[in-house]
């Protein structure tokens, strides 16, 4: 059974970022393969891993919407699965597969009853699988059965960021989605201010960690270097480790 991370936050938290350095931690620990998720529509994780995937879900559903374009004698399963695996872009020890946008008009019913079946044997075949999710996480919970090890809340050190967290913890509680283990990491923030450790009192939402403001994330993410290739000393680096052997899954340990 795959070890499954998925992380979540409201634009502009760093997600992305944590999803990219939860990766490159694996990687770096010989946890591999991993396959990367990027189920936001605001598509980043391809930048933070230096991968470039030639399609995404999204487009396949376009192409094969309402199951009408499959060459005749070619079962649908079949046609479905061939045009998804064209999604996939592999790397070393990590492959990414991106959702993309929302689906548009008309009946995608059909192709996303396929699709959660691929999908669900896609994650299964890797025994690490990482996911970049949108706040709602309506990706994983419509298209996949998959249950979750470990889901990260992520926020900045703000009232509005934990508010946003909250809602996140809500929304993914009322989902069909089984997650053993959530928590929070405070992003951009060097330990845990005494505001926010005095918001989230009462609250039932764990902190895992905090991650500082890094310059070199800043650096890299300017000059569009994948975050993969940090060092080991970076500030940040260090933080996400330390963030994934705390947590009881520990998938570091």
């Amino acid at each position: 059974m795959p070890f499954v991370i998925a992380v979540a936050g409201k634009g502009g938290t760093g997600k992305t970022t944590l999803a990219g350095l939860i990766v490159r931690a694996l990687q770096r620990t010989g946890r591999t393969p991993i396959l990367a998720v990027d189920a936001d529509p605001n598509t980043n994780l391809d930048v933070a891993l230096g991968l470039r995937p030639s399609r995404s879900v999204s487009d396949v559903l376009d192409d094969t919407k309402g199951m009408r374009n499959v060459p005749q004698n070619v079962p649908k399963a079949t046609y479905l699965q061939y045009q998804l695996e064209d999604c996939l872009a592999e790397g070393r020890g990590v492959d990414l597969i991106v959702m993309g946008r929302p689906e548009g008009s008309g009946c995608y019913c059909a192709a996303n009853h396929l699709l959660r079946d691929h999908l669900d044997r896609l994650i299964g075949s890797y025994p690490y699988v990482v996911m970049d999710n949108e706040a709602g996480m309506e990706h994983l919970s419509r298209r996949t059965t998959r249950d979750v090890d470990l889901l990260l809340i992520v926020s900045n050190p703000t009232q509005a960021g934990l508010k946003a967290a909250r809602r996140i913890k809500e929304l993914v509680e009322g989902t069909e989605l089984s997650v053993r283990e959530m928590a929070l990491v405070i992003n951009r923030a060097d330990g845990l201010p005494p505001a926010v450790a005095q918001s989230l009192a009462g609250d039932g939402l764990r902190v895992a960690g905090t991650v500082p403001e890094d310059p070199l994330v800043v650096a890299y993410e300017l000059d569009g270097r994948p975050l993969i290739e940090l060092p080991d000393d970076a500030p940040s680096v260090r933080a996400v480790a330390e963030i994934l052997t705390s947590m009881a899954g520990a998938p570091l340990r």
